[in-house]
């Protein structure tokens, strides 16, 4: 599916990866598979903990490739004043906050249809940062997100040697 191309209809994913980088936004990867079977959906990398400079930019990358985003579910303690709602290129999207960890976002498209990404910790470096991105949408993954950055911080550590330098 080409970026151009439509989105596919509610509840189906083209299959693919896609990476979005804009200028001045964070780094977003999508596993875009039809079964869906994996414990996440794909990966993103804000560069900051502030939800109004970070969020549009998620939100616009998403409706490009899924169609319209209805609601963002985030980990209140783990952002800066989070807002009940955010107007994305004239669409209302509902912010829902949670105390439940800091490492998913939860999407929904349309009434139902929800998808989960692994949140990347701004400070995360980049090396650390693409290697978990790569997990979160490796075909049959089934580690939880946190999971995800545990062992991508281990990987890091080892790769670095004695002394943590590489």
């Amino acid at each position: 599916m080409a970026v151009s191309d439509p989105p596919p209809p509610t509840g189906l994913l083209g299959d693919g990866v896609y990476e979005s980088l804009r200028p001045g936004t964070a780094l977003l990867r999508l596993a875009t598979t039809h079964d869906r079977e994996a414990t996440l959906d794909g990966a993103w990398w804000p560069r900051s903990r502030d939800p109004a400079t970070e969020l549009p930019g998620l939100i616009a990358a998403l409706a490009e490739r899924l169609g319209p985003v209805t609601r963002v579910g985030l980990d209140r303690d783990a952002w800066d004043e989070l807002p009940t709602r955010i107007t994305v290129d004239d669409r209302i999207v509902h912010i829902d906050s949670f105390a439940v960890g800091d490492d998913t976002v939860l999407v929904t498209r349309g009434d139902r249809d929800h998808f989960s990404l692994l949140v990347i910790p701004p400070d995360t470096p980049p090396s650390a940062a693409r290697a978990a991105m790569a997990d979160a949408v490796r075909t049959g993954n089934l580690r939880q997100a946190g999971q995800i950055l545990v062992d991508t911080a281990r990987d890091q550590d080892r790769s670095a040697g004695p002394g943590g330098q590489q």
